[in-house]
């Protein structure tokens, strides 16, 4: 199985893409991200985007590795995604969704006459995101869910647990990896993740560390 028809494995991606640097943003493979762009340089990457591939890597700027506020340094890890949905709205904005092919690590950053970011990129060292479901075994599904039963008993929030008592592993961990409201060091843990096993893994830890601290951070679990 592959994430989208064309998409079966590292060869068949761009090794070129535009890279779009957003603080605590996490796509995971297969997951659904989305976004509403209206920085004039984003908006131009979608247009290019369109116009050929429809892919862009999503990737979280080192905030704390220093450089200039318009072109932060970059984790060296990503994720790659599809456009699948678009809307323009009378205001000039774009609403589009992103649904996740694959991770990537970022070789190098070209030199670029455009107003966005390129990157040369290779997926080698994650060839198991083009299969979905890879690894469904070896998740602590019962783990992630106490997890998630006792941060939505703190944080007084609502889910729908029969659609997560429904979702498959690979689903349910991404969706809830995406969804958390933890911070850019943990959300880039989860995403640099060998597996889905490790990825629930550091979830579990991530979630079970953020209950003793008793943070005061407003959580956006739904």
């Amino acid at each position: 199985m592959s994430t989208h028809a064309g998409y079966k494995g590292p060869a068949d991606c761009p090794g070129v893409i535009p890279v779009f640097p957003l603080p605590g943003a996490l796509l995971l493979p297969r997951g659904q991200m989305p976004l509403n762009i209206f920085e004039p340089r984003y908006l131009a990457m979608i247009d290019d985007a369109l116009r050929t591939d429809r892919i862009i890597g999503m990737i979280q700027p080192d905030v704390e590795a220093g450089a200039s506020p318009m072109t932060p340094r970059l984790f060296r890890v990503g994720c790659a995604g599809r456009i699948t949905q678009f809307a323009e709205t009378g205001d000039g904005r774009y609403l589009i969704s992103l649904t996740g092919i694959a991770r990537f690590r970022v070789e190098s950053e070209l030199a670029t006459t455009t107003r966005y970011r390129r990157c040369q990129v290779s997926y080698d060292d994650f060839a198991t995101d083009f299969e979905a479901r890879a690894g469904e075994e070896g998740v602590d599904r019962e783990g992630v869910l106490k997890a998630l039963r006792d941060f939505v008993e703190v944080n007084d929030l609502k889910v729908d647990w029969a659609g997560i008592e429904e979702a498959p592993n690979e689903a349910l961990v991404n969706a809830l990896c995406m969804m958390s409201p933890f911070g850019a060091r943990e959300k880039q843990a989860m995403l640099e993740a060998p597996d889905l096993k490790t990825r629930a893994e550091v979830l579990i830890a991530v979630t079970e560390m953020e209950l003793v601290r008793g943070s005061g951070s407003e959580p956006t679990l739904q």
